[in-house]
């Protein structure tokens, strides 16, 4: 059984750091795309950042040069470096496999429960 498990949000102020650790098991996804979504309340779930199985990073504009994505396929886990954290950041943070690069939710699957992340001002 395919399994994600999103850990390591929290609350925190605004400016601090945090890192978000997404645990893969049931299967190795070493050859995917793996992509962190966030959704905040009342809103689409929105695309975040992507690592190719090569290892090439993509970010969305609000998270360019604060969020680094990072991926360990020994253990089947892919990490988030938040930092300067802003209120607008708040949100569920998702993580999923895609078979190709894509910023497109549709593109991934098997999305784990998600884990908060709350940025006070």
């Amino acid at each position: 059984q395919v399994q994600l498990v999103e850990s390591g949000g929290g609350l925190v102020q605004a400016g601090a750091s945090l890192r978000l650790s997404c645990a893969a098991s049931g299967r190795t996804f070493n050859s995917y795309t793996m992509g962190w979504f966030r959704q905040a309340p009342g809103k689409e779930r929105e695309f975040v950042t992507a690592i190719s199985a090569s290892y090439n990073r993509y970010y969305a504009d609000s998270v360019k040069g604060r969020f680094t994505i990072s991926r360990d396929n020994v253990k089947n886990t892919m990490y988030l470096q938040m930092n300067s954290l802003r209120p607008e950041d708040t949100a569920v943070y998702y993580c999923a496999p895609a078979l190709k690069v894509s910023m497109t939710v549709n593109e991934y699957e098997y999305w784990g429960q998600g884990t908060q992340v709350t940025v006070s001002a």
